[in-house]
Formats: C-alpha cells, structure tokens, sequence
C-alpha cells in the first residue's frame, strides 16, 4: 500500500532539487515531551520525512548510539501505547510524513490489528519492524494496507539477486537499502562496493531507493545521494540532539540539495 503523504513528500524533493533526506529520532529519549520540539525543528530544517524509533529491550539491529538511547527512553518508562497517544496528540502540528520504527514484539503485544488502526489515528505513514522477516509479513502487511500505511523492507548488501527481486517488489513507500554489514552507527569511509549495490537494487524497486546504516557526515550524504534516491540518518541524529548542536544538523539536511535552483 503506498502512502500519499510519504509518496508526495519524495516527489517534492525530487522536484525541488533534493535528494529524500530522513533524520532518525528514538521516541522518550530526554523524555517523551521533547519529542514534539525535534519533530517540529526536523521539519522547519526541510527534512523529507521523519523516522521515530520506539524503544525496545533487544535491539538487534541498532549499534551503540542508538542503543544508548532506547535505554534512556525506556529508564523514562516509554512505550508503543505512549509514542502512539502522544504523536497522534501533536499531529496537527507536523506535515512531514511519520515513519515508525519498532521490532515485531511491542507490536505483537499491543495486538497488530490495534496497532495499524492506532498508527493511522496517529498519523503514521509509514512502518519498519527490522525482524520481520518477508517470509512472515503477512503477519502485519493486510493490517497496515487496510489503513493504507506503507510496509518498508530492509535490503542488505549479502542479499542475492532473487531475494532483492522478492523484497524490491514487496517494500512500499521506499526500499530502505543497508549500506553496511551489521549493526547502525556513524562512520568514517563510505565502501566502494555500493556503486553496484544500489544499481543491482534500482533495477528490481519500483519505490524510492534509501541508503541507511553508517551515514554520519555532509559528504556521506552527498557521496551517498548519487547512488540512489536519498538517505535516512539515525545514529549522528541522535548525537547531535543530544549535544544540541542544531546547526550540524541542519548542514546535513542541505547537504541532500544536489540541484540547486
């Protein structure tokens, strides 16, 4: 199910000369309160959409940074039920499409057919549950399409080609593309195995291509952005909010400008 929000928000980028640019922000870290305030300075800074992590006590595929963060929110008592009630109260405010990122079991425990009806309450247009397996989607994917928020799939750099041609044709909304093998987290180099990463993937997605995992600096956004449709950032967010250091974030968010008018 394709979102028109999230659909409409990668063609103004692309019509104003940016690559998508998507910040990522753990729900409850420095208190579930604070969370309108970055949402609100993500959007004003031109971001494309926003991706909010909920917290959750096994991770797997989140590095330190994030981690660390998800532990704070969950000290602060945070939850699915609470990021949910709290976002569909200040959706008036946000224009910028809402990406939810959970793992499968808050979901499972707070019942999936529940959770989609709430997320479209809330304004979600989007979904990724990183173990969730395709195999098993179905498990969540009729619920999100009867409330017409997008499923997207995770694509890694080992996938061989058959898996890419399955995952490419079942993401919506975008194909979230992993730039490294392993866990999130900024870094130094970009690989330069990703030229023919990205063109083997664009080849099979019939949705946006987005670069994730790793990237941590305007270079990176700009090196990244030519390979592919845009680039989600988590762990350097979450850094540079907690240092408040606004304005490095704001230099990435430009960075995604690859046409200036």
């Amino acid at each position: 199910m394709s979102n028109l929000l999230l659909d409409t928000a990668f063609e103004k980028a692309r019509n104003s000369g940016r690559k998508a640019f998507i910040p990522y922000v753990m729900a409850g870290d420095g208190g579930l309160e604070s969370l309108e305030k970055k949402l609100l300075f993500l959007q004003e800074a031109g971001v494309t959409a926003i991706e909010i992590g909920i917290p959750f006590s096994d991770p797997v595929a989140d590095g330190p940074t994030i981690q660390e963060a998800g532990k704070r929110a969950l000290d602060q008592g945070t939850s699915l039920t609470m990021v949910l009630d709290y976002v569909k109260g200040i959706q008036q405010k946000l224009e910028v499409p809402l990406i939810l990122m959970t793992y499968l079991n808050p979901i499972y425990q707070y019942g999936v057919e529940n959770f989609a009806s709430d997320a479209k309450a809330a304004g979600i247009s989007g979904v990724i549950v990183p173990d969730l397996p395709l195999e098993q989607s179905q498990l969540l994917s009729s619920h999100l399409k009867h409330n017409s928020i997008s499923f997207v799939q995770l694509i890694s750099l080992t996938s061989p080609e058959d898996r890419i041609k399955k995952i490419a044709a079942a993401s919506e909304g975008f194909l979230y593309a992993v730039t490294v093998n392993g866990i999130t987290g900024a870094r130094s180099t970009i690989g330069e195995e990703l030229q023919g990463y990205f063109k083997r993937i664009k080849q099979y997605s019939h949705t946006p291509v987005l670069a994730g995992f790793g990237i941590s600096t305007p270079e990176h956004v700009q090196t990244i952005g030519e390979l592919c449709d845009g680039v989600i950032v988590g762990s350097k967010i979450i850094s540079l909010l907690e240092e408040d250091k606004y304005d490095a974030i704001k230099k990435l968010v430009q960075a995604s400008v690859y046409n200036p008018s």
